[in-house]
């Protein structure tokens, strides 16, 4: 079947740099399979993958095909929300812009209104547009903090939030009954334009979403001229951040120029991801020439958010889990001060995420709620609590940099935190104090919390099968011990089961996800889950002890039991 969809591929109408790719692609069988042994998965809230030909690959057919099962889902749901329609936004990547006006001509060609934006805008804008507009669904075409290579195509619902499961399976069995992608059917944006199902957004939304940027802002004396360095990274986070950061009133924003050209090649960095040190070699250099006391960089969908501090004659990276933890005290100090920090506050965080923010949230009196890995499952929260009135949202975070502070927005956002960090920061710097003093002092408070990060990538088909290989081996072979540390708790998150070390068993009251967790007896523990975006497996850690040194030993004896 493979082979027989490659030919006929080859026998279509392409584009010319799909027909090109197809013939380099020769014989090579290998290749070819890659190609077409799937479509494209519909994982954590959309399609993400490698631009291409092939039903395995982000192209406008297999785009096409997610906006037609998107279509048939909103067509089920009634003529008023196809009236309601659709917002649209996208990032810089390369064919980011021709995308999102596809969805919109294949929405169009089912009477479905899209609202799409002129210019590249973050997925937290879009996520906010949602809710401004009252659209039924939302779309970002973005690839997040993947390699130029990649794109995506992610789905909102009409809270703002990540489409989900139960719209996502819905859409899934829409596409596929779709039997030929060549013969989806696609409407001309003209004419779309004078029938009003097709409109583009842009000055009015931006004014509407900075308004509601402005209500992060803390009335606490702060360094207004403390000297500040950001990068969009080539993405599309430049306009509301560097407005942001003016707005709030800093006089000393440094962009990095060459970054802040809106480039799909990513040009400078080899990987636009702030949890990497290598993107913010530029703004390194550019923050020792002005003497920035705090650097910052988001990715190009700007939902990522990575910080830098000065020590001295460098700059130190804060990790996810560190920034989250000195939010989450930073926003509960201050609420706390000023008497607004609700009685029945809660945090949110994910499974995978330092227990520091526990440690935190219960010094406050505030709860602490795990989810699932996926900020969908924040944000389900979020509207959870409003409905039920069981607690009032405080903040939520996850280790891979994703934050969220006011829910205008129901998806991770750094232009709220890029603009609530520097607040932070300058805060602290009224008191003479970096955010790595704050964080020692955090540290000298609750413990030396230390997490740490493994990846494993496994490409293509056969990477699939090695990754649920993997899992199911610890599952037949559970380790009673771990680097020497008898395990106490172990939880199997597929099954919704959490096993003790005496035997008996407790449920976890979370959604079905292929997950493991093992709890050690010193409270450090393992987490591995296969990625829902990337082709990887991934192995997290974390240790909690009374010194830093003790910590990184503890951590030090872990990584070695995975490598």
């Amino acid at each position: 079947m493979t082979f027989e969809l490659f030919e006929t591929w080859k026998k279509q109408d392409l584009p010319m740099n799909l027909l090109e790719e197809l013939s380099s692609i020769g014989k090579d069988e290998k290749a070819i399979e890659d190609c077409f042994y799937q479509y494209v998965s519909f994982g954590t809230g959309g399609v993400r993958g490698v631009l291409g030909a092939g039903t395995n690959r982000m192209n406008i057919y297999t785009i096409r095909r997610v906006a037609e099962g998107l279509a048939r889902y909103i067509s089920s749901n009634g003529e008023e929300a196809k009236k309601r329609g659709v917002a649209i936004a996208y990032d810089t990547r390369h064919f980011s812009y021709e995308f999102a006006v596809e969805t919109a001509r294949v929405l169009g060609a089912h009477n479905i209104t899209s609202y799409v934006y002129k210019e590249a805008r973050p997925t937290p804008q879009l996520s906010y547009t949602v809710r401004e507009l009252n659209t039924f669904a939302g779309v970002v075409i973005t690839a997040s903090h993947n390699p130029k290579q990649y794109n995506g195509f992610k789905v909102y619902g009409e809270d703002g939030a990540q489409l989900v499961p139960t719209g996502a399976t819905a859409i899934i069995e829409h596409m596929n009954q779709i039997e030929d992608i060549f013969t989806i059917g696609v409407a001309e944006v003209t004419e779309l334009e004078q029938k009003g199902l097709f409109n583009w957004i842009l000055e009015d939304l931006d004014e509407k979403f900075m308004y509601n940027l402005l209500t992060l802002k803390n009335n606490n004396a702060i360094d207004y001229n403390m000297k500040l360095v950001y990068t969009p990274l080539h993405g599309a986070g430049l306009v509301p951040v560097v407005e942001g950061l003016k707005q709030f009133g800093f006089n000393e924003v440094h962009v990095v120029e060459e970054q802040a050209v809106q480039d799909g090649a990513f040009p400078t960095v080899s990987y636009p991801n702030p949890e990497e040190a290598a993107a913010f070699s530029m703004a390194i250099e550019l923050g020792n020439q002005v003497g920035a006391d705090l650097l910052m960089a988001t990715d190009p969908d700007a939902d990522r958010l990575g910080v830098a501090v000065r020590k001295g004659d460098s700059y130190e990276l804060l990790t996810g889990n560190q920034l989250g933890a000195l939010l989450l005290n930073y926003i509960s100090q201050t609420k706390q001060e000023n008497d607004t920090l609700p009685a029945d506050g809660a945090m949110l965080k994910t499974i995978v995420t330092s227990e520091l923010g526990t440690a935190i949230a219960a010094h406050y009196g505030v709860t602490t709620v795990n989810t699932l890995t996926g900020f969908k499952y924040i944000a389900e929260k979020v509207a959870e609590f409003e409905m039920t009135k069981a607690h009032t949202y405080l903040f939520g975070y996850e280790e891979s940099y994703g934050y969220l502070i006011e829910t205008f927005a129901r998806d991770k956002d750094a232009v709220q935190v890029a603009l609530k960090v520097a607040e932070m920061a300058a805060y602290y710097s009224t008191q003479g104090k970096t955010l790595l003093d704050a964080l020692e002092g955090l540290y000298e408070q609750f413990g030396y919390y230390q997490e740490a990060l493994v990846s494993k990538t496994f490409e293509g088909k056969d990477g699939q099968e090695q990754m649920k290989a993997i899992l199911n081996n610890y599952r037949l072979n559970t380790p009673k011990e771990i680097a020497g540390v008898a395990v106490v708790r172990v939880e199997d998150y597929l099954t919704g089961v959490a096993t003790l070390q005496d035997g008996t068993t407790e449920p976890i009251d979370l959604p079905k996800e292929n997950v493991l967790k093992f709890v050690l007896e010193d409270n450090s523990w393992i987490a591995i889950r296969p990625s829902g975006t990337e082709p990887k497996c991934k192995f997290y850690i974390g240790v909690v002890k009374s010194s830093k040194e003790e910590a990184e030993k503890a951590l030090d004896s872990l990584m070695k039991y995975l490598i």
